[in-house]
């Protein structure tokens, strides 16, 4: 193995006092040639003992300081200075995570021995919490899934892990939790686009990847450990909300937003009911202002040419494998299971025969 590679991390809030040892520690013990290795903490937004923290206890990180918590642009920040130093790849990788030492050996080898791949995403296991859990790990995703209405979930949430053989493609879009991905087709799609702040980053980078012909795999031997926690996500539905939408408006072509727009609106009166009984209107009501600005649309027209500009394949091929359902993670709603859910399916399979384009 030859290739340089730059690991991308972002630290935030209090994340490098929490997080970080058990990190570091699997991190520094990889197999791959230290050498050819460099380590790119980006500081976005932390606390001044975090940063202290981290500034003590990770001296082989290149620190980068930044201040707006913009996630997307952190790892954008983190990529240039790992490019401007001859990487080849970038590793995106969590830092409440801890990895099994052949993990970033693995993620790059999925990449040599697959020319057409863009992106390979590791086997990305829950962080066992119990003797029980260490002897038979849970998995947190194999590989995200897409819904038509520009909700991401994860796929085999909570199975037990199994072996896994050769490198299977992910139909949807690598987790950001950890992922490798080439120079030049970060490139090709612009890197991360910073109007997402955080959350569905992942599923932009995804989608414009297959957009533009490369396939995204599974390293089923690149294997980490995610310390995550469903309940932290949920605080941030102003951009899970938000950037689904601008998923869908930007990445559509015309035909089908139109095709589209019905289970749109139908999702919408679904989601201000959803925000008044769970006490998070106000939070619904920031969503809607943000649609209600000019600014807004002329980013989303101007994301939309961009769209175009890179395609090379077919609505068609990239929507086949899209979800009808909408699988919330440890959320079981039977509104949501037994009424919306089948409309949803049917709807979907029904328009996405008509979508030939």
């Amino acid at each position: 193995m030859t290739k340089k590679v730059g690991i991308i991390m972002v630290n935030f809030k209090d994340y490098a006092q929490r997080y970080l040892d058990d990190f570091r520690d699997s991190l520094l013990a990889q197999t791959y040639p230290r050498e050819l290795v460099e380590y790119y903490m980006v500081d976005n937004s932390s606390s001044a003992p975090s940063y202290k923290y981290l500034s003590e206890n990770f001296s082989e990180a290149k620190i980068i300081r930044r201040d707006d918590g913009n996630y997307a642009q952190a790892n954008n920040e983190g990529a240039r200075q790992a490019f401007k130093d001859g990487c080849e790849y970038i590793v995106i990788v969590n830092i409440d995570t801890t990895m099994d030492k052949n993990w970033l050996s693995e993620l790059v080898a999925s990449l040599e021995a697959n020319s057409e791949a863009g992106i390979a995403q590791s086997k990305i296991l829950l962080f066992p919490k119990t003797k029980e859990e260490t002897l038979k790990p849970r998995i947190n995703t194999l590989g995200n899934i897409i819904n038509f209405l520009g909700f991401g979930f994860t796929s085999a949430y909570q199975e037990e892990d199994r072996p896994l053989e050769g490198y299977p493609e992910i139909k949807g879009y690598a987790s950001g939790c950890s992922f490798i991905i080439r120079k030049n087709v970060f490139d090709e799609i612009g890197g991360y686009d910073s109007e997402y702040y955080m959350y569905h980053d992942d599923v932009e980078v995804g989608w414009k990847t297959r957009m533009c012909g490369h396939k995204i795999i599974l390293a089923p031997k690149s294997i980490i450990f995610h310390k995550y926690e469903f309940s932290r996500s949920v605080r941030m539905l102003y951009y899970m909300e938000r950037n689904r939408l601008l998923l869908v408006l930007q990445f559509y072509k015309t035909p089908t937003l139109f095709l589209v727009s019905p289970a749109l609106v139908f999702m919408s009166m679904g989601m201000w009911f959803f925000a008044i009984v769970n006490s998070w209107l106000g939070t619904k009501i920031k969503t809607s202002m943000y649609f209600f600005q000019v600014a807004t649309w002329k980013k989303i027209f101007k994301k939309r040419k961009f769209i175009q500009s890179i395609r090379k394949v077919s609505e068609k091929s990239i929507i086949k494998n899209f979800e009808g359902r909408v699988l919330f993670q440890e959320v079981d709603n039977p509104v949501l299971k037994y009424i919306a859910n089948p409309i949803f399916n049917i709807y979907w399979k029904l328009i996405r025969i008509m979508i030939v384009w």
